[in-house]
């Protein structure tokens, strides 16, 4: 059997009233329900956002480490120009 905590928070009082209304409205069957519900998608967000910052660190660190000689930014730009005015 999964052991619960109770733990108390303190909320505004329009998070209260939406955390009510989807209780009344049948959408939760409790109080609880809503914030457990709540606290998975914030879970969710978390850890794909945790995901997010180690991919970046990731390639952040590729560029660091590639040794190959930058392109200057004129040079790109030039070609992205010629390449889309090609196809208008």
């Amino acid at each position: 059997m999964r052991t619960i905590e109770k733990i108390s928070v303190a909320l505004p009082p329009e998070m209260v009233a939406a955390v009510k209304d989807a209780v009344e409205a049948g959408e939760y069957s409790s109080n609880s329900e809503v914030v457990r519900d709540a606290l998975r998608d914030w879970t969710l967000k978390r850890s794909q956002q945790q995901g997010a910052i180690e991919d970046l660190r990731r390639v952040w660190q590729e560029a660091r480490s590639d040794r190959r000689p930058g392109v200057p930014a004129s040079e790109v730009i030039d070609r992205l120009e010629r390449k889309y005015q090609s196809l208008a």
